[in-house]
């Protein structure tokens, strides 16, 4: 073999090893998240960052409620759940999807034991996935969750809760070896068109944000409460563009929804989307 086809061959070597999707992915059945993602949607035996804005840094409900959908959609199996606070509530799980008798929960006080705790469950083929709940995450224990995902090809979704504002500052500019970084944030509901009965939102926390939903009793837009809304925010992707979409909340098959206009287009750079909370716009599901 020639010198040339020898480092090409090295070379399609370590685009394998690199690969962010070597044990598939999870589309979320929205082409324009799907575009921004390599391979076309969440990659499988990987680990993935999500955060919430504002004071649900904290309380992790927002965020909570899009790992649920995503979980949902994750086959059947047994997920491991590891925690600090038991505030999680089972029939907002349920609203999203997930069915509770599916978790496993591990409850512990300090960050390096629920980072023990995920990394044995990452080794662990068995499961569908593992949720840690995560306040300061060390380069090299992001690097170790990595690897055993990898190796495994169990998911991780980590969900960052901040416990002052000088943690949060301190790790929202930390570097992160995840694959994915996702920022939720509650938005204001879009009053319905027409004076029906409006979905509730159950939220999958017991300590959850105000504000979820604002009535459109004044608007002319109908009555009652409207569909719940999210500010899909990927922060970061290996491989891939940062973006930002507004839509409704994952629903009880797991899947998110975005407006008529944005389901049929590219998505927009996170730091040019224009802001749409309050407008009335048509929707439909995408998912």
């Amino acid at each position: 073999m020639s010198r040339a086809a020898s480092i090409g061959a090295l070379r399609d070597h370590i685009r394998q090893i690199e690969a962010p999707a070597r044990h598939g992915v999870l589309p979320f059945g929205v082409a324009a998240i799907d575009h921004a993602l390599p391979g076309g949607g969440l990659a499988l035996g990987a680990v993935h960052e999500i955060i919430g804005a504002g004071g649900d840094e904290e309380d992790c409900a927002a965020a909570s409620g899009f790992a649920a959908g995503i979980l949902a959609r994750l086959g059947t199996g047994a997920v491991l759940w590891c925690l600090r606070w038991p505030d999680l509530y089972g029939p907002g799980l349920l609203a999203y999807g997930l069915d509770p008798a599916r978790l496993v929960l591990v409850a512990a006080r300090r960050d390096d034991d629920i980072l023990w705790a995920v990394e044995e469950g990452l080794r662990t083929p068995g499961l569908a996935a593992v949720v840690g709940e995560i306040g300061q995450l060390p380069m090299v224990a992001g690097r170790r969750l990595q690897l055993a995902a990898e190796r495994s090809g169990v998911t991780a979704l980590l969900l960052r809760r901040w416990r002052s504002a000088d943690e949060a500052a301190a790790e929202r500019t930390r570097p992160s070896a995840a694959l994915t970084r996702w920022q939720i944030a509650a938005l204001p509901s879009i009053a319905p068109t027409l004076p029906s009965p409006a979905p509730s939102l159950t939220l999958p926390r017991k300590r959850g944000r105000e504000g979820w939903g604002q009535s459109g009793g004044g608007s002319g837009r109908g009555l009652g409460i409207g569909r719940p809304r999210w500010r899909i925010e990927l922060l970061r992707v290996r491989g891939g563009v940062p973006a930002v979409w507004d839509g409704e909340v994952a629903d009880a098959t797991g899947h998110v929804s975005l407006s008529a206009v944005l389901a049929d287009r590219p998505a927009a750079p996170a730091e040019r989307q224009p802001a749409r909370i309050g407008a009335a716009e048509p929707w439909r599901r995408a998912g």
